[in-house]
Parts: structure tokens; sequence; C-alpha cells
């Protein structure tokens, strides 16, 4: 029968051996319910840093597993992707590609989405597919979805490299806006995380979730300006547009790696208050609904 958690309890931890053979006190753990309406208890992902390395590392392991191409994975989707945009929305709808070559274009906001689709899909469905260990041992259960969104940077770093020698080929340069990429790196893990830790909630109590993620997945792609230029949307649908996060993210990442146009603030400000806002909701939610993992998983 698996366990309600967290319950309160006492737990003692093995002897601890100092140096020289002598033996320190048992250490006694103890884990009790949340108190309050707002204890996101963030410091415990401190302490538990290294099962969060661990977790990371294992996904990017088990992802490759068995693979012919391996890492290689990494660049050919984005590759792909970028080969049918082309075509269709370049060389047959003819959009404005903002001055720069469309593939290098299209391929400049493919890397931010390509990382946000693997951390939707994947940190929406670690809680269970953990579930063995989520019903065993007590471990702060956000280290499952933040695990997937730092395995998915490996990918990130290695799409990076396929970009680098894009621009190299197109003798693109990127702009001052380039001190301006961790930031605009780090805006993008904290959007695929925020929509991360509300999927991977609702998909233990409603397994629908987890149907509907290739869906969501498929419409944010279009609603988001990876294979056109968010310019194109005007008048009062641009404000209701750019509410979807990926729009600030995506302009960000284009700014900063081709060093076209002006920065784009207003996309990027309502970027940054919509993450908040997801990111917020979704740890006090995960939190509420924590003590419930362990019987509904």
């Amino acid at each position: 029968m698996a366990l309600r958690e967290p319950v309160a309890e006492r737990t003692d931890a093995a002897l601890h051996v100092m140096p020289g053979g002598a033996s320190a006190e048992p250490r006694t753990v103890v884990i009790e319910p949340s108190r309050g309406f707002v204890r996101l208890g963030l410091g415990d992902l401190w302490q538990y840093r290294d099962l969060l390395y661990i977790l990371a590392w294992r996904d990017v392991k088990v992802r490759y597993k068995q693979t012919v191409l391996g890492a290689g994975w990494a660049i050919v989707q984005p590759v792909f992707n970028m080969l049918i945009f082309t075509f269709i929305f370049g060389r047959v709808a003819h959009l404005p590609s903002d001055g720069v070559p469309y593939a290098l274009f299209t391929l400049a906001a493919l890397l931010p989405w390509t990382y946000f689709s693997y951390v939707l899909m994947q940190s929406g469905e670690s809680l269970v597919e953990n579930a063995r260990m989520i019903t065993k041992v007590y471990f702060p259960r956000l280290v499952l979805p933040i695990s997937a969104a730092l395995a998915g940077l490996i990918d990130l770093g290695i799409s990076f490299v396929l970009l680098i020698g894009m621009m190299l080929f197109f003798h693109v340069q990127p702009g001052l806006g380039l001190l301006l990429l961790p930031f605009f790196l780090l805006l993008s893990v904290a959007t695929a995380l925020s929509v991360g830790i509300w999927l991977s909630a609702l998909n233990v109590r409603y397994r629908d979730v987890r149907y509907t993620l290739p869906f969501l997945s498929q419409v944010l792609l279009y609603l988001s300006p990876v294979a056109y230029s968010a310019g194109l949307v005007k008048g009062h649908l641009a404000v209701l547009y750019m509410l979807n996060p990926m729009v600030g993210v995506i302009d960000g990442f284009r700014w900063a790696l081709l060093g076209r146009g002006n920065l784009p603030w207003l996309p990027v400000l309502f970027s940054m208050v919509t993450t908040s806002l997801i990111l917020t909701s979704g740890l006090v939610y995960f939190r509420r609904m924590e003590q419930t993992f362990a019987d509904l998983v």
C-alpha cells in the first residue's frame, strides 16, 4: 500500500563514522506536513542537489542509450524542422525573415522552442514515470520536473554548435545583444519549467494530461513565432498574442543571436510577467498537491 506523503514521522539514520573510528550520535530526520498556505520548501532542493544531478544525468543517458546517432538526434530534429519550415513558409509562402536567410531565421527560433517542447513532454510525465521512487522514499518531488529541465540543456548546447556553423556559413555576426543571451537562456528555462511543473502535478491527478501533451506542443508551436516573425501580428491581437511567454523568449533569442533590429522589450516584458505568474502559481499548486502524490501515482 502506498504511503501518504509528506507525513509526520521520525527516522533514525545510520551512525556516522568519525575520523579515528569514533561514532557520532544517530541523526534524526523529521518529515512533517507543510504548514501555511504558501510554503514552497525550495531550500530542500539544495540539500538534494546530488539527487538532482544524478536524475538529470540519468535522463540524458537513458535517452540516447542503444541509439545509432546518440546525441546527434539533438541536431536531427531542429535540422528537419528548419528544412520543412524553410520550404513551406520561406519558399512557398514567402514570409519575411527580418533581413537574414530564412533557414537561419528559423533555426535561431527552433533552439529555444525545441528545448521548451522537450521539457514540456518530459517534465509532464516525470512524476508518473518515477512512481516507484515516490511511493518508497522521501525527497522533494520538485526534483523530478527540474531534472528534466536540466537534462534538456545538453541538447540545447549541442544545437548551439549547429547554429554557430550556420551563422559562419551565412556570414552573420551577432551584435552587442549577444551579452544578453544568458538572460534569455535563463528566461527560456524558467518558462519551460513553469509550464512543466503545472503539467507534472496535473498529470498525477488527471491522466488525460499525458494525451494532451503532444497536441499542446503542436498548438503552441504555431502560436509562437518560430516559422514567422512576431511583427506580423498587429493591433489588439498582438497584446493577446504576447501572453504566450514563448513569444518574448524566441524574439529575444533571435535578437541576441542574429543582431537584427532593436531589443523586443515589450514581448520580453510580457514573457517575464507571464512566466513569473505561471511559475509562482505552479509551485504553490505543486506543493499543495504533493501530499497526495504517493496515493494517486
